[in-house]
């Protein structure tokens, strides 16, 4: 099981891609594992050519990311993550950056993708809101260029939102295959995450574009349950490839679990059963979120989870408690 803290990356103004660096330490638990160790990026990859300082600045950036060993030794580095949102050239820059970090980070980056959801971050950025159909449509021709830049060689690709006529941009990610998560709430996203995806994340279903009451509806195990069907018969022969995962909104390490549910339920107008039950939520002792976890990837196969950076020193115990499980 792998526990990660939620990294981001942003989208700069229209027409122009920015992926910012984050930190994002994350934690594989193997069977039999304990921690063994501690490591570093390299001081410069040898792939890397070009201005020393600005290459230094950029490693600097990365340096905090630290690296865990359990068990097998898995190397654990950093996680970025994109949002893709914008249109025409940003998506080869996007893809650009991306494999760069990968090279500064030797092989150390997992992309994110989605369509793009919240009302707010488009007009922040001046970008048309979309009707969902065009918004997955322009992601999906995006997903694949990103991912034929990836590989080594030229690609074209003509569709209705981007047209690529004999590409083959530098520089290639050190790694041979740079994994691919893709989360979405809904059943066409879901079902392109299925088949197209490393790593599925399943989400409250967002169609309002805002967060409010309609996420809520979404985060219970019934709508989990619907949307974790749609995977699996989306994915066909993938599925056993799929790695699952889920981000915890709503955390709170605390031995007064009960407590803690009845207060956030009455803050959110929520079911407290829901609060116990839902994948979306871990709120209670690490004995109880470590025994969830485990039934959760039981039912689900939610074997990697996120939480959110203001919650990863808490949740430190229940690693501790899986590791070996």
């Amino acid at each position: 099981m792998v526990i990660r803290r939620e990294a981001t990356a942003t989208i700069g103004p229209q027409h122009r891609a920015t992926l910012v660096p984050v930190h994002d330490t994350f934690i594989p638990i193997h069977s039999g594992g304990s921690c063994a160790g501690l490591g570093h990026l390299p001081e410069r990859p040898p792939q890397l050519q070009g201005d020393a300082k600005e290459l230094q600045r950029l490693i600097d950036a990365l340096q905090p990311v630290v690296q865990a060993e359990l068990g097998a030794a898995e190397p654990v580095g950093a996680w970025l993550r994109a949002l893709e949102v914008s249109r025409d050239e940003a998506t080869l820059v996007l893809a650009k950056e991306l494999a760069t970090m990968d090279l500064l980070s030797d092989g150390r980056v997992e992309i994110g993708l989605g369509a793009g959801w919240m009302i707010s971050d488009y007009e922040q950025l001046g970008i048309p809101y979309d009707a969902p159909g065009v918004r997955i449509d322009r992601f999906l021709e995006g997903l694949g260029i990103i991912k034929q830049c990836m590989q080594p060689g030229a690609f074209s690709q003509h569709g209705t939102h981007y047209t690529v006529t004999g590409y083959d941009g530098l520089p290639k990610p050190v790694q041979a295959k740079v994994p691919v998560l893709i989360g979405g709430g809904g059943k066409r996203v879901l079902s392109i995450a299925a088949r197209e995806a490393d790593i599925v994340g399943i989400n409250p279903s967002m169609h309002a574009g805002v967060v409010g009451p309609e996420a809520f509806a979404h985060m219970t195990e019934a709508a989990v349950d619907e949307k974790v069907a749609i995977v699996r018969a989306a994915a066909g022969d993938r599925l056993a490839d799929i790695e699952m995962n889920i981000r915890a909104f709503l955390v709170n390490v605390t031995d007064d679990g009960a407590g803690a549910r009845s207060r956030l339920a009455g803050m959110l107008s929520v079911d407290e059963a829901m609060l116990l039950s839902s994948p979306f939520a871990l709120i209670g002792s690490p004995a109880e979120l470590t025994e969830r976890l485990l039934e959760r990837r039981e039912r689900w196969g939610f074997s990697y989870v996120i939480v959110g950076a203001e919650d990863v020193d808490k949740f430190a115990p229940v690693v501790a408690a899986l590791a070996g499980k």
